[in-house]
């Protein structure tokens, strides 16, 4: 099974050229708003995504991707995904630090999807528990546990609606010393939907109840009207006291470009 790194190659007027192991593929990406600059590589694309056609190119098997040490199954989805993100590994330096000095640290992670953090979280040492709503999703994160030599860490792997399994968690009494959350706009789960703008408070705030006295949260969005101030004041607002940073969810291009996809915030609470 042949592998190979991740790289942005160009971005701009609404589509970002990527290179996923050795394949190139060309997709949507509404955050691209500059011209494009790289005419030329366009055309070496192996994969492309149009809302409105689907995907052309061979689209039919999945392939290995090497991202910071993980090897992650990439397939092109319905939908227009390919099941990584790898705007998020710029957070996962912070998460090695904030799990290494704690062998027996447990990590929530919430809307994990296909669970390249909870991988990264875990290879430094984390016990992870990896809750996404999509048994689907779930299954792929288990596969790319396997591929990456992770199959044997402590990860109980669920699939369960996040603010559920808050509240149950809650009546248990269970305690975390990191949270990991990554919610979408909307989505369903358990039987009701989730709002990003509606329900987002309050998961935060149930995850203090269950968090240590020195915990730390990651949380990231991608929605339109997150930026990293309002993730902040979210994540301040539900634990309190701290060390807290925010920022962007950036990637830069080989082009010059730089694709923004979304923001981040972070907090370590005050013992």
């Amino acid at each position: 099974m042949t592998g190979g790194g991740y790289a942005l190659i160009d971005a701009g007027e609404g589509r970002r050229l990527e290179r996923f192991g050795d394949r190139v593929v060309d997709r949507p990406a509404p955050g691209a708003v500059d011209p494009i600059g790289l005419p030329a590589a366009w055309a070496a694309a192996d994969l492309r995504f149009d809302r409105q056609t689907g995907w052309l190119g061979d689209v039919l098997r999945p392939w290995p991707v090497e991202l910071d040490g993980l090897t992650l199954e990439v397939r092109a989805t319905e939908v227009g995904q390919v099941g990584l993100f790898p705007e998020h590994a710029q957070s996962w330096p912070w998460l090695r630090d904030r799990s290494r000095g704690t062998p027996a640290a447990e990590v929530l992670h919430l809307f994990a999807h296909t669970g390249a953090s909870t991988l990264a979280l875990a290879r430094a040492g984390a016990r992870v528990v990896h809750v996404d709503a999509s048994r689907p999703a779930v299954g792929w994160a288990r596969r790319n546990a396997g591929l990456s030599g992770l199959a044997d860490r402590p990860i109980r792997w669920l699939v369960d609606d996040a603010a559920a399994f808050v509240e149950r968690e809650i009546r248990r009494e269970r305690r975390y010393r990191g949270f990991v959350i990554d919610p979408p706009a909307w989505g369903h789960g358990a039987g009701r939907p989730w709002r990003l703008d509606d329900d987002l408070g309050g998961l935060l705030a149930g995850c203090a109840r269950l968090a240590d006295r020195d915990a730390f949260v990651l949380l990231t969005a991608h929605s339109v009207g997150w930026a990293p101030d309002r993730l902040a004041e979210a994540v301040r607002a539900a634990f309190g006291g701290g060390e807290l940073d925010a920022g962007r969810l950036e990637i830069p291009a080989e082009s010059g470009a730089t694709l923004t996809l979304g923001a981040w915030a972070s907090l370590i609470i005050d013992a």
